[in-house]
């Protein structure tokens, strides 16, 4: 640590479960943390898809430096045996936690840019001796500068999720049917909402535990809404593992959440499209056509759901030396571990300050952001990574370099449950904190009773 630095505080971006967590473990080390937040409360990416029910336990989403500092405060930590929604864990978790941080969680402050201090990306002269300039906004449009010694950055991927185009950028026009596209799993409990897609037919794009929440809503809205039907479209085949763990899951409740998308299509509920890659979306009265790249195009559909993943947003980090995966968008030294065409949540190794370090010295992207286009992330490694950068900040390498977690294997990774579960239940969830990305519920398969 620079003499100049060490007074300074750690600078956390983003007030979610993971950037809350590594504000908890700089306090536990006696380190000063600065959490800023774009939002007007904690956890603010968790609350828009509150319906969702995770498919990881509460004890499993309650990391234990931030239990250590909410014990103080009178907090009764959940069941944890109980599977929590998105708005179960926000509200009884994060807030409560962001609470007891006190003035060190700044809320309304967006981040525009980070770099060191008179240094652009260009300057190697003393680089190192620098602290970090953070550039933010306020809610009231007032602009503020903040230094730090160190900054993680937990912003998440929920603000930028995939396009319908298959290669990867918006489909030809999908801008201009923007107002029939929804990028996130429907929140069927809004009346609105339910009434979009009861009694008509939804094109569900994606091969995630979103699109498998997705398509076991619509079903069990089609017990409800005859005419309720989804087209499941897939850039890939259908195999052995595109429904995930099952029975084998070390999560129950992630492998059933498979199996609810699979009765979906067994039943009837859902067809299921393989191979297709869109490349346009078009008009056909009131009704929308997809076309694939090999000139396929499918039946005309009211709606169309999205949940193609999320993408980490690196625009305010372009004055900073990151080091990334060409592909992923990941520290280069995690992509190996993280990637989707060889891991699942349990397949990946636990891992911390090493693997997430980069060129510039004291910057890591943490989280869901750390996994960049990756699915796989659990809120459990995000929690283990920022113990990890934390020891590592405080001096104690010996600590930032143990490991201290063992993951669930098998299964599918990302995406999230069903709302309306009991939480004893099996079905339903996501692995991360957000639908599509931290993922986590429990149930029978919602898809059952007749389409």
């Amino acid at each position: 640590m620079n003499a100049p630095t060490a007074t300074l505080p750690v600078v956390v971006i983003g007030a979610g479960p993971i950037g809350l967590a590594a504000a908890a473990h700089l306090v536990g080390r006696g380190l000063e943390p600065l959490v800023l937040e774009a939002g007007a409360g904690a956890g603010s990416a968790v609350r828009e898809w509150s319906h969702v029910r995770l498919f990881s336990t509460w004890a499993e989403v309650v990391d234990p430096a931030a239990e250590k500092l909410l014990a103080p405060t009178g907090w009764v930590k959940p069941d944890g045996t109980g599977y929590p929604t998105g708005g179960d864990w926000a509200q009884r978790y994060l807030q409560p936690l962001a609470d007891a941080l006190g003035d060190r969680v700044r809320f309304g402050a967006r981040v525009t840019g980070v770099s060191r201090v008179g240094r652009d990306r260009v300057v190697d002269a003393d680089r190192g001796r620098q602290p970090f300039a953070v550039h933010l906004v306020h809610a009231d449009g007032t602009e503020e500068r903040v230094t730090a010694r160190a900054v993680i950055d937990a912003s998440g991927t929920w603000s930028t999720p995939g396009p319908l185009g298959g290669d990867g950028l918006p489909a030809l026009g999908e801008r201009a049917v923007a107002d029939r596209i929804s990028y996130r799993v429907p929140d069927l409990r809004d009346d609105a909402v339910r009434a979009r897609y009861a009694g008509r037919r939804t094109a569900v794009i994606g091969s995630g535990a979103s699109a498998f929440t997705a398509l076991a809503q619509l079903a069990d809205l089609a017990v409800d809404a005859p005419g309720t039907h989804a087209v499941w479209i897939l850039r890939r085949g259908i195999s052995g593992s595109t429904f995930g763990g099952g029975a084998a899951d070390e999560l129950p409740a992630r492998g059933a959440l498979g199996l609810a998308a699979k009765a979906a299509v067994d039943e009837g509920c859902a067809d299921a499209v393989t191979g297709f890659r869109t490349d346009a979306i078009e008009k056909n009265g009131e009704q929308l056509v997809l076309v694939a790249e090999d000139g396929r195009r499918l039946d005309p559909v009211d709606e169309v759901v999205v949940l193609t993943g999320f993408r980490p947003d690196l625009t305010f980090l372009t004055e900073l030396r990151l080091g990334l995966d060409e592909r992923l968008q990941a520290p280069v030294a995690l992509a190996p571990l993280i990637d989707p065409n060889v891991h699942s949540c349990g397949t990946v190794h636990p891992h911390g300050v090493g693997e997430l370090s980069h060129p510039e010295e004291d910057v890591y992207l943490v989280g869901m952001k750390s996994y960049g286009r990756a699915p796989t992330f659990l809120a459990m490694t995000g929690y283990e990574q920022v113990r990890s950068i934390a020891a590592a900040l405080a001096g104690d390498h010996e600590a930032a370099a143990r490991v201290e977690l063992a993951l669930p294997e098998t299964g599918v990774c990302g995406g999230a449950g069903l709302f309306d579960e009991p939480e004893t239940a099996q079905a339903g969830g996501g692995c991360c904190a957000s639908p599509g990305t931290l993922r986590i519920g429990a149930g029978a398969p919602a898809a059952s009773g007749g389409c």
